[in-house]
């Protein structure tokens, strides 16, 4: 039964060179025959192109015998038409939906009884290091001191102002109360890496199952009474309508002096200004992948405040987890082949 299954991969070349690994190929390859029809578009961008009618004529014409479909950049949406035209289809696997369904149209699937899978988390265990490396450097003031050695000063001529550093007074990460706004696959990937120093974990995620409370030993709590208590605030809530200025100027400002900030997530979640404006007053300290508007303009005052440390929204972009993204998706492909239930189902963020 297994040879007689087709898989088809709707993507760009640029996608199908960086994302397509040899051995997840390999492994999809034992399970059915592959086929590939490349469209044309940006490999950046998680919105579909046009529905032109010759886009959609192409890829009508491409699914009627396939039992999975695999999409990525380039492909034009998957709609309820598409799908009639794909009697056996059991599956829909976008590799980088960033669970925002922008290609597939998830409510046909579920009355076509189609299973919906997407596999962005690929990029989570690196979000997560960054994260954790984004913590201990805010915690030691790393920022500020590389800034000053790199300027030429000879930093601690005079011990005794050593003493009243932030990195002094407040740098271990053991033992301190980190609080982790959404706990999805990020989340729960840095409350691994978080284990070894026993830190007292603290959550807001009003959508997260209230069993990881047991399962990471961490309390659930309100956005106010996290962001108030939390000697690390971490954000990695997903940007939705929603969560856009999820962190505003009240949350901000409820940071104690000392507090740690750290946002790998999206930079609209945060109220740019708000944050800016406490950041200047130099009692708290940040680390920040992502800022709203993006890059952070040149001439920005983020640039230039010691108590900042800066990335480029390099938290999830490393080759070795490129790769990642396809093998989750070909693991999926064996579970509904199987018969099991996938476990990446695609739930938009927003409806």
């Amino acid at each position: 039964m297994n040879a007689r299954r087709r898989v088809g991969i709707v993507a760009t070349q640029a996608s199908w060179d960086r994302y397509v690994g040899e051995a997840a190929l390999k492994r999809l390859s034992a399970l059915a025959e592959i086929v590939w029809l490349e469209f044309p578009g940006s490999s950046r961008t998680l919105s579909p192109p046009p529905a032109d009618p010759e886009s959609m004529a192409r890829l009508a014409a491409f699914v009627p015998d396939l039992d999975a479909l695999i999409v990525s950049h380039g492909a034009p949406r998957i709609t309820a038409g598409i799908m009639a035209a794909a009697p056996r289809l059991a599956m829909i696997g976008d590799t980088h939906g960033d669970r925002f369904a922008a290609r597939v149209d998830v409510a046909a699937a579920k009355r076509a009884c189609i299973a919906v899978v997407d596999t962005t988390n690929g990029s989570s265990d690196p979000v997560a290091e960054w994260a954790l490396a984004l913590i201990l450097l805010g915690l030691r003031n790393a920022g500020a001191h590389f800034r000053r050695l790199i300027e030429g000063e000879l930093l601690w001529p005079d011990r005794d102002v050593f003493l009243k550093d932030p990195g002094y007074l407040n740098g271990e990460l053991t033992g301190k109360t980190v609080g982790l706004v959404a706990v999805g696959n990020i989340g729960r990937r840095l409350l691994e890496l978080l284990a070894p120093f026993h830190v007292k974990p603290l959550a807001f995620d009003p959508y997260a199952p209230a069993a990881l409370a047991g399962v990471y030993d961490l309390a659930f709590t309100s956005l106010d009474t996290l962001m108030a208590t939390a000697d690390v605030v971490v954000c990695l809530a997903p940007l939705t309508g929603e969560t856009k200025g999820l962190i505003g100027k009240a949350q901000i400002e409820a940071m104690r002096p000392g507090t740690v900030f750290v946002n790998v997530s999206r930079g609209a979640v945060v109220d740019s200004s708000a944050l800016v404006a406490r950041l200047q007053r130099q009692d708290i300290i940040a680390g920040i992948d992502v800022f709203d508007p993006e890059p952070v303009p040149v001439g920005s005052v983020l640039r230039s405040l010691p108590n900042v440390f800066l990335s480029p929204h390099i938290a999830g972009v490393t080759a070795a987890c490129e790769p990642r993204f396809f093998d989750l998706m070909v693991d999926e492909v064996e579970r509904v082949f199987a018969g099991h239930q996938p476990r990446f189902p695609l739930i938009p963020r927003d409806p």
